[in-house]
């Protein structure tokens, strides 16, 4: 197995990107292996590492079908209905409180 080619933080060769980028032009990785490494340090941890890939070899990125954007509104709205109230909050319910705000604020003056 050969070592990934390690560049420091905004030193990185022409035609590398990170998925993020990649997604920014429209492509995606498209199955290709990591094709390098790209490390920016830190004063008090280890350093911060993001994978590179080959624009050259990036696939544009798929359409969304009528069947995607379906089920993509699906589970949108499951995650806006309050498990303690029922209703749709009318936004995502946070993963901090698991309920809608009235119902946290309700739980939250019952235990005080």
């Amino acid at each position: 197995m050969s070592t990934l080619p390690i560049y420091r933080w905004r030193l990185a060769p022409d035609g590398y990107a990170t998925r993020r980028q990649l997604r920014a032009l429209g492509l995606r990785p498209g199955g290709q292996d990591v094709a390098a490494q790209l490390e920016r340090p830190r004063r008090r941890r280890g350093p911060l590492i993001a994978y590179l890939y080959l624009i050259d070899h990036a696939k544009p990125v798929r359409p969304m079908t009528p069947g995607r954007w379906a089920a993509l509104a699906k589970a949108n709205k499951a995650q806006r209905i309050c498990p303690a109230c029922r209703r749709d909050a009318g936004y995502r319910i946070p993963t901090s409180l698991g309920m809608c705000v009235p119902c946290a604020d309700a739980g939250h003056q019952l235990a005080a």
